[in-house]
């Protein structure tokens, strides 16, 4: 047994024999490590870490890819909603020339005339072919007069007695017409309110 501060000398080796020995238990090709444990050939951490390098590169090409494309998605779909915005007012314009057509019309044929009454009925052929066409592109009138209020629905402007028991807290006259388009409402009816 051995002091601890002498040591054994079978437990000595000599560091040229230590090498040789360590060196036996290797496989031939591998390289020693200062630490004592063997590493694989250099060509395999090269290899794994050049398949790293184009992993990383592969991605990194790929995400590339993707913004470019998502960058592009994002301007054809901006300018097909331009054009679609330009195409719906082309085709509202395209149905309401006639009307203006209508109005240019009944101007010349009126000016030289005095009867109301002719004034009068080209302004209702004209006011018909008008909501005929913004009819069939979805416009609808909102009826208030006479209904509950519904704040959703209607802007009250002003409050009067009611002229009956029936018409309290109800829409007692309509000032301006509410329209909805399709389902959506895009003006508020503006009505009266009886007390």
């Amino acid at each position: 047994m051995a002091d601890a501060t002498f040591p054994n000398p079978d437990e000595l080796q000599d560091p040229n024999t230590s090498a040789t020995n360590n060196s036996a238990d290797h496989v031939a090709g591998e390289m020693f490590d200062e630490q004592g444990a063997t590493a694989p050939d250099g060509g395999a951490s090269k290899a794994d870490a050049s398949r790293t390098d184009q992993e990383v590169a592969d991605l990194k090409d790929k995400y590339l890819r993707l913004a470019a494309e998502f960058e592009n998605y994002k301007r054809r779909t901006t300018k097909e909603r331009a054009d679609l915005f330009k195409t719906a007012n082309q085709e509202l314009m395209t149905v309401l020339l006639p009307v203006l057509d209508d109005f240019d019309r009944a101007r010349q044929h009126t000016q030289s005339t005095d009867d109301a009454n002719v004034v009068r009925e080209s302004i209702d052929i004209i006011h018909g072919k008008l909501t005929k066409a913004l009819q069939q592109k979805g416009l609808q009138t909102m009826d208030a007069k006479g209904g509950p209020f519904d704040p959703e629905l209607h802007e009250a402007i002003a409050q009067i007695p009611a002229p009956s028991e029936e018409l309290k807290g109800k829409v007692v006259d309509e000032v301006e017409k509410g329209y909805y388009l399709g389902d959506k409402v895009i003006r508020h009816a503006k009505v009266v309110l009886g007390q």
